[in-house]
């Protein structure tokens, strides 16, 4: 009986795991951001942008206007190619 209680346990706490995981990318593609609006905080969520590079696209934005294209990021210092290539469906202008 002790057994199938552990085990019974640890596959909900493996599900969990995993749901837990998976809620925050599938929110991430179900909601893309607009990089010409959104402030620091907020693009930093994305993936390969943290807080260095994502005060680099406001910055960048304020300097220089609104992004047209995702390929536009790669005007960014220290957004390459490779970023910009996984940002496409996340991101909107």
């Amino acid at each position: 009986m002790m057994k199938s209680q552990a085990k019974a346990l640890l596959t909900a706490l493996g599900l969990a795991l995993v749901l837990g995981l998976a809620t925050p990318a599938m929110a991430q593609e179900a909601t893309p951001i607009n990089v010409n609006t959104a402030d620091a905080t907020l693009l930093a969520e994305l993936p390969g942008i943290g807080e260095t590079k994502a005060a680099a696209i406001v910055e960048d934005r304020e300097a220089n206007g609104p992004f047209e294209s995702a390929d536009d990021l790669a005007r960014v210092n220290g957004i390459g190619e490779m970023t910009v290539e996984g940002l496409a469906d996340q991101v909107t202008f």
